[in-house]
C-alpha cells in the first residue's frame, strides 16, 4: 500500500514537515508551484497543506480527486470553498489556537498605543517636537471593551485585558459563551455600552463590511477600533469618514481592505483615496497582517496542523 502523500505549497516552518515525515507520511514541496502546476498533479496527493498563497476554490478541489484533507497553517478558511470541500468529503483543518496568543497580544499593543498615543509622540520627540499636552493619554482602566467574535482569538485578548481593570463584553453568533474574563452581551449592549472595539471575526458573508457607516452609527459613545480580523469587514471610507468626525477616536488595523487574498501584498499600485486618507492620519496605526505570525507562532502553528494530521490519519 503506498504511502499517504502530501503536498505543502506553502512554506512553514521545518518542523512541520519533520513532524509528518517522522509519522510516516511522504512529504512532497510546492512552495515554487504555480497554480496550473499545481493542478496538473494535485491528483496525486491525499492532502494539502496551505497558508493563503492558491485559492482553494471548485477548480482546484474538482483536480483533487484523491484529497482527504486541507490543512491551513492559521486560523481562517476564507481562501477554502469550506461547502464544496465539504460537499466532497474533504475534511479541513486548522490551527486558531496555534497563533491565538500572539493575536491577543497584537490587538493589546494597539489598545495601549492608541490610547497613549505613543506612535505621534514618538515621531514628533525624534524630529525635535516635545509637546506634552496634545500627547495626554487615557488610560484603560474603567472603560468597556467590546468583543465582536469570541473564538480563540477573542478570548486570548479579553484575558490579557483582565489585568486592566476594565469591563470586557463579547458578541458571538454561538450561544454561552460568557466566561471569567468577559460577558456574553447582545449587539445593542455592546453598541450602547462599548468605548473599544475589537474585532476576531472570520471573514464570512455576515461579517464582510461589517463596520459601515450604519453599524459606526449606532454605537453611543466615540471608540477606539481594533481590528486583527480580516480587512474586508471594515469600509475604509466609512472608517475614515468617522475618525474625521471624532465617531471614531482611534483605529488599530492589522488588516486593510486592500490586501490581495494571499495577505502578501495589497491589490494595486494605486493607492485608493480612502487609504490615502488613512496613512495620513496620526490616530491611525497600521501593521502588514502579523498579528498572529511571531517567530513563536510561526512555529506553534506548525506543530498544532502536524499533530491534527497524525491524530486523523496516521
Amino acid at each position: 500500500m503506498r504511502s499517504f502523500k502530501i503536498l505543502h505549497i506553502d512554506t512553514n516552518h521545518p518542523c512541520l514537515i519533520e513532524a509528518l515525515g517522522d509519522a510516516g507520511f511522504d512529504n512532497h514541496l510546492g512552495h515554487k508551484l504555480e497554480r496550473r502546476a499545481i493542478l496538473s498533479v494535485i491528483d496525486q496527493y491525499d492532502g494539502v497543506v496551505i497558508r493563503s498563497r492558491i485559492k482553494i476554490d471548485r477548480e482546484f478541489i474538482d483536480h483533487a480527486k484523491s484529497l482527504k484533507f486541507i490543512a491551513r497553517v492559521g486560523a481562517g478558511l476564507d481562501a477554502i470553498d469550506v461547502f464544496y470541500a465539504q460537499e466532497k468529503g474533504i475534511e479541513l483543518i486548522s490551527a486558531p489556537e496555534g497563533n491565538s496568543n500572539a493575536v491577543g497580544e497584537h490587538a493589546m499593543g494597539f489598545v495601549l498605543s492608541l490610547m497613549n498615543r505613543l506612535n505621534p509622540a514618538d515621531r514628533q520627540v525624534k524630529s525635535g517636537q516635545w509637546q506634552r499636552e496634545i500627547n495626554r493619554g487615557e488610560e484603560l482602566k474603567g472603560k468597556t471593551v467590546g468583543i465582536i467574535g469570541y473564538g480563540h482569538m477573542g478570548q486570548s485578548f479579553a484575558k490579557k485585558l483582565s489585568g486592566f481593570d476594565c469591563r470586557v463584553l463579547c458578541h458571538d453568533i454561538l450561544p454561552d459563551k460568557s466566561d471569567q474574563y468577559a460577558e456574553q452581551v447582545p449587539l445593542e449592549t455592546l453598541f450602547e455600552q462599548a468605548q473599544i472595539l475589537s474585532l476576531h471575526t472570520p471573514l464570512t458573508p455576515q461579517t464582510r463590511a461589517l463596520v459601515n457607516k450604519a453599524f459606526i452609527d449606532c454605537f453611543a459613545h466615540p471608540f477606539y477600533l481594533i481590528n486583527t480580523a480580516r480587512g474586508q469587514s471594515v469600509v475604509t471610507q466609512d472608517l475614515v469618514n468617522a475618525l474625521n468626525s471624532g465617531q471614531i477616536l482611534g483605529a488599530g488595523l492589522d488588516v486593510i481592505e486592500y490586501e490581495k487574498s494571499s495577505f502578501e501584498a495589497l491589490f494595486t499600485e494605486d493607492t485608493p483615496p480612502a487609504l490615502k486618507a488613512l496613512l495620513a492620519m496620526d490616530q491611525v496605526i497600521l501593521s502588514p497582517h502579523i498579528a498572529g505570525w511571531t517567530h513563536q507562532s510561526k512555529e506553534r502553528l506548525s506543530r498544532v496542523i502536524a499533530d491534527k494530521i497524525k491524530k486523523r490519519f496516521q
